[in-house]
């Protein structure tokens, strides 16, 4: 008789050691280098506005085109990950948008740079999904939600850098260097993805014809097993992935679509209130966030503050939002999503803050407030969307949160623009940027309680989520 091997207990007993800190290594690389070319144009547009002779207002397009490519690559690249593999997808997403940022630096005009930063977010899109849940279908249940969040913590300190690269490498060598830099970056780790990061043994445990790849996976997971070459490894899903109910007479066509687009499984069950929540706790966090990563440069220098103290400023913001994750990674696994929204509700008076200090001392630290409770609730988002579904549908299930999150984060910058265009004083600037805030707080505080009556308590567990499927089905 075969040996039999359980994937929850396989991954949930181990032992936190090489592999674990290998896959938070590579992960969290490539989350910096996703940080870093998300924020690279803000810190480029002052230098392009007065080499091109255009209006700081025109940059609002640019700013949102990476982030319509955002839109379509992460449900793209999310449904890649779940029939490819985690691994393939994550490499495809870095090599796609290292080129394409790479191209940057040879820009003549806003056209051609809008087009290349439309394909780099394409390609952008598709990392956070797919690390989402491979990092959350290979670390333990009791430190899943921190392990997450650690890993996220690369995109804050990785929208932090730009910020160092303008005051320090900009002056002497010119915007380019910030596309140089962010292009270089992501090609080279692809490479080291490619040889070092692991797949999903949940997601392989999946695919029959995947067996000897997911036993090099296992023993390289759990040392401390003997796992026989013929054992068979079963999971809390009882169904492959792609596997679903028919669809009913005179409905196939939709169906099929809904299944293809890998929409049909996040409306099931006990997710029918659950994802459009999640959704709208994603584009209000994203819109107010977008709108102030791409505008406070300008802004800043625009209320009297030097170019270095306006980049030192933003830097702040990623900086405050770096420990907000921090904190939140705690957080999320003893309270679940009920500290997302208190982010929520921290992050309003925060924000507007900032446009009452102006052009003070004080801005900087009200920055780094603000980056605290928005980028932390942001990385609650991020987290308990990859605990909330099961595997078969992780990548999705985060891909279409993203996806439908960026229509925030586009109207961010573009609302910016229009607002600043309108020559509005900064107090209304910031308080606009603020007021995306609320209405997440009150989705937050929603979709708190209907995870509290789902899982039964505050924690976040995968197999409940799993049971209620099943139960649906």
């Amino acid at each position: 008789m075969s040996q039999v091997i359980h994937v929850e207990r396989l991954v949930d007993e181990q032992k936190i050691g090489r592999f674990n800190l290998n896959l938070l290594f590579w992960s969290f690389l490539a989350m910096l280098a996703d940080g870093y070319d998300i924020g690279a144009i803000s810190y480029a547009a002052p230098s392009l506005a007065k080499q091109w002779h255009i209006a700081s207002a025109a940059f609002g397009p640019v700013f949102a085109a990476s982030l319509v490519g955002i839109l379509f690559g992460s449900p793209l690249l999310g449904y890649i990950g779940d029939r490819f593999g985690r691994k393939a997808a994550i490499i495809a997403g870095s090599v796609g948008y290292g080129i394409a940022t790479l191209a940057v630096a040879w820009a003549h005009d806003l056209r051609e740079t809008e087009l290349l930063r439309l394909v780099a977010g394409v390609g952008i899109g598709g990392l956070m999904p797919n690390t989402i849940a491979l990092n959350s279908e290979l670390a333990p249940k009791r430190l899943r939600a921190t392990l997450i969040v650690l890993m996220f913590t690369g995109i804050t300190l990785g929208s932090a850098a730009p910020g160092l690269v303008a005051a320090w490498l900009l002056p002497r060598f010119g915007w380019p260097v910030l596309f140089l830099i962010g292009g270089a970056v992501p090609l080279c780790v692809a490479v080291g993805l490619a040889a070092a990061l692991p797949e999903s043994v949940k997601f392989l445990s999946l695919h029959p014809q995947r067996h000897g790849r997911l036993l090099r996976v296992a023993r390289r997971l759990r040392p401390d097993l003997a796992i026989a070459d013929d054992a068979r490894f079963v999971g809390i899903e009882a169904r492959p992935a792609g596997a679903g109910r028919k669809a009913p007479a005179g409905s196939r066509r939709p169906a099929d679509l809904a299944h293809a687009l890998g929409l049909a499984e996040l409306y099931r069950g006990g997710f029918a209130l659950i994802t459009p929540l999640l959704w709208l706790c994603f584009g209000t966090a994203l819109m107010a966030n977008y709108f102030l990563n791409n505008w406070m440069p300008l802004l800043f220098e625009g209320a009297g503050l030097s170019p270095e103290q306006a980049a030192v400023a933003t830097t702040f913001y990623h900086i405050g939002g770096t420990a907000g994750g921090l904190l939140i990674s705690v957080l999320l696994d003893r309270f679940g999503f009920i500290a997302v929204a208190a982010l929520f509700v921290l992050a309003m008076p925060a924000i507007s803050a900032i446009g009452l200090a102006g052009g003070s001392s004080a801005v900087t630290l009200l920055a780094a407030a603000a980056g605290f409770a928005v980028l932390g609730a942001q990385f609650g988002n991020n987290a308990a969307s990859g605990l909330l579904y099961p595997t078969a549908f992780r990548s999705s299930g985060v891909g279409w949160a993203l996806a439908i999150g960026r229509f925030g984060s586009i109207l961010g910058p573009l609302i910016g623009g229009m607002l600043i265009g309108m020559h509005m004083p900064m107090p209304q600037l910031f308080a606009a940027a603020a007021a995306p805030m609320l209405a997440g707080t009150v989705a937050a505080l929603v979709l708190a309680r209907l995870c509290f009556r789902r899982f039964g308590g505050l924690q976040l567990d995968e197999r409940a989520a799993a049971d209620g499927m099943s139960d649906a089905r």
